[in-house]
């Protein structure tokens, strides 16, 4: 098994993600943060007010029956019926943060307009009949939003209050008997409004209940290929400042289907107030440290060198007659025999990241064996390796995406089965080797990336990522990765 080989492969409401409250007695630090800007509540609002003018287009208003006395003729009995909405606007709304509590919701100046049909009886035989509209101002509609947690750490939102109010609202008829139900007209508009002020919470409360589904989609569990998966899930409750939302999510690696903890915690971890970009993304290095921990775990971290991986214009082959030069008890003992090279890791690897720098050390073994002519392994030598590379990571999509350099490496024999050598004057040969075979393996697993938290039709765009150290406490470092970006969610 090894991890470098070939072919290792919304609306306002979804943004609320971010809010989800995880249970209060979970102590864990997080491996990752997300904030989120007034500039990613300002698209949310803009998203969820679209979406939520066509909640408010479905509105079932059911038939208005009864009766009023009218002078001089006296009572009349009245019918509105087949009422439907013909146009709606909320032209005005604001989406603000209560701090520690949630996100409120103000809608003012909305307008409703109806068109209907009217039935009325008196003296009673005489009936009269026609059509009539309706035009609703000064529509207000104030809403509380909060969330929570379901039992496999995703979030449930739901509505905690709501009040609508109608400003005004003017009947015109049309057909009939004009004299008669312009008598009685200021009766009809107030049991009209009612009806509105009553049909209009209901549907902001269903409008946010209905998107829950769509928050299922949130990738608690990632998975990332067939060694490890990463969690997503929320390990503190979210921080609602004035001007921003924080949430901290556990960001760690585990083998799929067995979340054993590393020997070691996640410190401490805090990101700076951020306002250029709608979205930020703190990725910790202990984020990075557990994926080491994982795969080292899986026995992923190695990697089998043969010579077809070396390009042919290189003038080293990987052969007895190549590294019988140095050590010419190969090249007498296995003449003009191919070989091959296992280098693995003894230790997981330890990431550290600096200032727009990420770097790996990585402590292993690199055993060469002669490939015998009936294809078994002759182990000839075993090497202890101590090697540092440098990172570079961009956004791709939904994933983190990098590459490694190698900066050097320090080798050592270890034990040796062709006698005792000198070491260094290999230095250059397997620098060649890493350089030409196993930066460019790693390099093409790299690049297929690991996935980001992320929800439903999310994308990023205008992404940057920097690398940062700095001090959280006067003896405590924190370093790790942040990502800006904006978010476009596609229907």
């Amino acid at each position: 098994m090894d991890i470098f080989s070939q072919g290792n492969t919304m609306p306002l409401w979804c943004l609320l993600v971010l809010l989800a409250l995880p249970d209060p007695t979970v102590s864990t630090n997080p491996g990752v943060k997300v904030q989120i800007t007034q500039q990613g509540l300002e698209y949310g609002r803009q998203i969820g007010i679209a979406y939520l003018q066509e909640k408010l287009k479905s509105i079932s208003i059911p038939d208005i029956s009864g009766s009023e006395k009218v002078s001089p003729i006296g009572k009349v009995e009245y019918r509105l019926s087949g009422m439907r909405i013909t146009d709606l606007g909320l032209p005005q709304s604001s989406l603000g943060l209560v701090p520690g509590t949630g996100i409120s919701l103000s809608i003012g100046n909305a307008f409703i307009n109806l068109h209907g049909d009217w039935h009325v009886k008196y003296l009673k035989f005489i009936k009269d009949s026609g059509s009539f509209d309706l035009a609703v101002s000064g529509l207000t509609i104030k809403a509380t939003i909060s969330v929570g947690r379901d039992e496999t750490g995703r979030p449930t939102i739901s509505s905690n209050g709501c009040t609508a109010s109608v400003g005004g609202v003017r009947v015109k008829f049309h057909g009939g008997a004009s004299w008669l139900y312009n008598l009685f007209t200021s009766f009809i508009e107030k049991q009209l409004r009612r009806s509105l002020e009553q049909k209009i919470c209901p549907l902001v409360h269903d409008g946010i209940s209905d998107l829950n589904p769509q928050l299922k989609t949130l990738n608690v569990l990632a998975k990332v290929d067939k060694y490890a998966e990463i969690e997503y899930s929320m390990v503190t409750p979210p921080s609602i400042s004035n001007f921003l939302i924080e949430l901290s999510l556990k960001g760690e690696f585990y083998n799929i289907g067995q979340h054993q903890e590393p020997p070691f915690s996640a410190p401490p971890f805090s990101l700076p107030p951020q306002t250029s970009s709608m979205l930020y993304i703190g990725l910790s290095s202990f984020m990075a440290n557990s994926a080491g921990f994982v795969y080292n775990r899986a026995g992923a971290l190695s990697l089998y060198i043969t010579d077809d991986m070396v390009p042919s214009s290189s003038p080293i082959r990987l052969n007895t007659k190549t590294f019988g030069v140095f050590i010419p008890e190969i090249s007498k003992r296995f003449p003009d025999m191919m070989m091959k090279l296992l280098l693995k890791t003894s230790t997981q690897p330890n990431v550290t990241f600096e200032p727009n720098n990420v770097t790996l050390q990585a402590t292993g073994t690199l055993t060469a064996y002669a490939i015998l002519a009936n294809t078994t392994l002759e182990p000839l030598f075993i090497l202890n390796m101590d090697a540092s590379v440098s990172g570079n990571f961009y956004i791709s999509g939904l994933k983190l995406v990098g590459s490694l350099q190698l900066n050097g490496f320090d080798m050592s024999l270890g034990t040796s089965y062709v006698g005792e050598f000198q070491v260094k004057p290999l230095h250059n040969i397997f620098m060649l080797v890493m350089k030409l075979a196993v930066i460019p393996k790693v390099n093409e697993y790299l690049q297929q990336g690991f996935p980001l938290p992320a929800i439903g039709r999310m994308n990023l765009i205008n992404s940057k990522l920097q690398v940062h150290k700095s001090a959280l406490f006067a003896s405590l470092l924190q370093d790790y990765m942040l990502i800006g970006t904006d978010v476009h969610f596609t229907k």
